[in-house]
């Protein structure tokens, strides 16, 4: 009988949780006091943090801080020892592997590898779960696959094999694979690591594109300060002529990028670019010079 109740306070709270993280301007993203160990070491302490629809969160912190961890929570193939985490209204901590499938279905993930099949052409990695996993036909799934390759650039690739293009193009076929089932969050692990300057240029605009036109929220673990705070300062707007520009942002945007610092798996930051530029934390400053 007692697990028949749990089960049932339960049910009610998922269903109060949905109707709430349904409002308008509610999160789509909760960390709720999470923690995490491995063995003796501790790799969350604590952590808190919200993601809004169509806001940025940017991670930081050095390597074994917690960055990556986080993303593994979200995704459920870690389980957080405490605290609470919300997905789309889903409280994910809670949820068996199986549950786990409907979640992952509404986020996208863009690795630092690109993890493009090689025995594929860019028409079949980006289409690869519509084709396989859903019950759209073909036509329209190839529609939707031209649609996000033009949107990133590399509709003129659709037949090429990965190992006919660069590193910067392989990543914008992760993200344009990573949009192709329309996820309402995209999480982003070091995209950009490894690029030269001008190719990560590219990618830092193709995940503006899709914040600002698409409505996507967005969670960024990088260690590249210099895209991290590009993301943060600009945005993109469509010209009459459907042109796309990407502008500096005004101040009001500037504020739905929002940096958590981490160190020792512990939140030391919480703000947007003007006030991590500003804060006088000895540990921060070191990480930015």
């Amino acid at each position: 009988m007692a697990d028949g109740t749990t089960a049932e306070m339960n049910a009610v709270s998922d269903m109060i949780a949905a109707q709430v993280f349904a409002e308008p301007g509610a999160p789509v993203l909760v960390f709720d006091h999470v923690g995490l160990a491995f063995d003796e070491k501790v790799v969350l302490r604590d952590v808190s943090f919200t993601l809004l629809k169509g806001h940025t969160k940017i991670i930081l912190g050095a390597s074994g801080s917690g960055k990556s961890t986080s993303l593994k929570i979200i995704t459920g193939l870690l389980k957080a020892d405490a605290g609470v985490v919300w997905v789309n209204g889903r409280r994910v901590d809670q949820l068996t592997e199986r549950e786990m499938m409907a979640v992952r279905a509404d986020l996208g993930l863009i690795f630092q590898e690109g993890a493009l099949f090689d025995s594929l052409t860019v028409r079949e990695n980006v289409g690869y779960k519509l084709y396989e996993e859903s019950d759209m036909p073909i036509a329209d799934v190839d529609r939707r696959v031209e649609e996000v390759l033009g949107f990133v650039g590399m509709l003129d690739h659709i037949d090429k094999m990965p190992s006919a293009l660069s590193g910067g193009q392989r990543r914008r076929v992760a993200i344009a694979r990573a949009m192709a089932f329309k996820p309402r969050i995209l999480l982003y692990d070091e995209a950009t690591t490894g690029l030269d300057p001008i190719t990560a240029l590219t990618v830092n605009d193709e995940i503006i594109k899709l914040r600002d036109l698409e409505g996507v929220s967005s969670i960024i673990v990088t260690h590249q300060l210099r895209d991290a705070f590009y993301v943060a300062t600009h945005s993109a707007t469509r010209e009459p002529d459907g042109a796309v520009r990407i502008v500096r942002a005004t101040s009001e945007k500037e504020r739905e990028a929002e940096f958590v610092m981490l160190k020792e798996g512990l939140i030391v930051f919480e703000g947007d670019a003007d006030a991590l530029r500003r804060t006088t934390d000895p540990y921060i400053q070191s990480f930015l010079s």
